[in-house]
């Protein structure tokens, strides 16, 4: 639950991270290079392209923006890591200063715009990340007018569909189906959900900077809320293809492949993060590599390779055990439960009813304790 809440107050901050150019002939080179290793968990390269976009473009808030996004993808790759907020406000306190500074001087600058509008919608959504709800709605309602007069300002930028697409999506779909949300959309306008899908679109389509970015929230809405799995796929091979070693558009790869029942494509994904876990691939961190246990372990289940599928259920239990502090997880509960079954088929009765015991003391997941008595 948390994950979905922190993600839908993310979604109703309309962050936007979506620079416009300076009229110079290398500032879009560089940029997209820096993105690209930012999403190819380049992190050291990004660091070093955005740092030389800051000393050839002093007067452009996109370098401090960008190197803020580093840590922003640090922070993604282990949401229950806390050790890089400090910094990431910092960095975002950075640009808005530079914003400022410049707005000060030309209150209709668009470039300044955006960029203030993106950091402040960042700033909230790490609060909200970190259940910090009100300032997260804050930092919303603060971000939404600037975004919304730069776009007025430039209404030709597919890139800033992104922020309007993200915002008419799930202001129109959030609040039937999350009801602790509904009370802070007294703070925003209504949404529309078929408005929100096209401006994605458009931008995943023809935008510059924000395409990716789109393309992963086409991805995530066909598949939470719209259970259209085809296209979510779609999307998914999208990114997955243009960045094979980011490790969450591969998991998500995986999971999309799960549901659809494609396991052939789903085994093959989550053997090869398996892999990269256990070769120290960057960004593969535990949480990749207990998911892909968990998997690995279901489809040698599946196909009754006991001795694999046990391998795997308690790597991925292992993994549980010492990543779950706050609330036990799901794999967790699950890894307990089938590890049962898998002695049980073994004919080690008195093992099997050790794990069900112990799964009838964690907490319930989608029948689990049903299914252990």
């Amino acid at each position: 639950m948390k994950s979905k809440l922190t993600g839908i107050v993310f979604i109703l901050l309309l962050l936007l991270n979506v620079p416009v150019k300076p009229a110079v002939s290398d500032f879009d080179s560089l940029t997209m290079r820096g993105i690209k290793e930012i999403y190819n968990i380049k992190f050291s390269d990004a660091e070093v392209t955005f740092r030389k976009l800051m000393a050839e473009h002093p007067g452009s808030p996109a370098g401090r923006f960008f190197l803020a996004m580093i840590d922003w993808w640090k922070i993604l790759l282990d949401l229950d890591y806390e050790g890089y907020d400090d910094i990431f406000y910092q960095k975002l306190e950075d640009v808005i200063f530079q914003c400022d500074e410049i707005l000060a001087k030309d209150e209709k600058n668009v470039e300044a715009l955006f960029f203030k509008g993106g950091a402040i919608g960042f700033r909230g959504r790490l609060r909200g990340v970190r259940e910090s709800w009100l300032k997260a709605a804050d930092d919303g309602r603060t971000a939404l007018p600037i975004v919304q007069y730069a776009a007025k300002l430039d209404p030709t930028n597919r890139d800033v569909e992104l922020g309007f697409g993200i915002y008419d999506y799930y202001a129109s779909v959030i609040p039937d189906r999350y009801p602790l949300i509904k009370p802070l959309m007294i703070f925003f306008p209504n949404g529309n959900k078929e408005k929100g899908i096209n401006h994605l679109m458009n931008t995943a389509r023809e935008g510059k900077y924000a395409k990716y970015e789109a393309q992963y929230f086409l991805m995530t809405l066909y598949f939470q809320y719209e259970n259209n799995f085809v296209k979510a796929a779609e999307y998914s091979q999208m990114l997955f293809d243009t960045f094979p070693d980011n490790p969450i558009f591969q998991r998500w790869r995986g999971r999309i492949a799960v549901r659809m029942g494609e396991t052939f494509v789903a085994d093959s994904v989550f053997k090869n993060v398996f892999i990269k876990c256990s070769l120290n691939y960057p960004g593969y961190t535990n949480a990749s590599e207990r998911e892909a246990s968990y998997y690995l372990g279901m489809f040698n289940r599946d196909r009754v390779m006991l001795d694999s599928a046990k391998f795997y259920f308690e790597k991925s239990l292992a993994l549980s055990e010492k990543m779950d502090k706050k609330t036990t997880s799901g794999f967790m509960i699950n890894a307990v439960l089938y590890l049962g079954m898998i002695y049980d088929e073994q004919g080690n009765r008195e093992k099997a009813l050790e794990h069900y015991r112990r799964v009838l003391d964690l907490r319930d997941f989608a029948g689990s304790q049903n299914q252990a008595e």
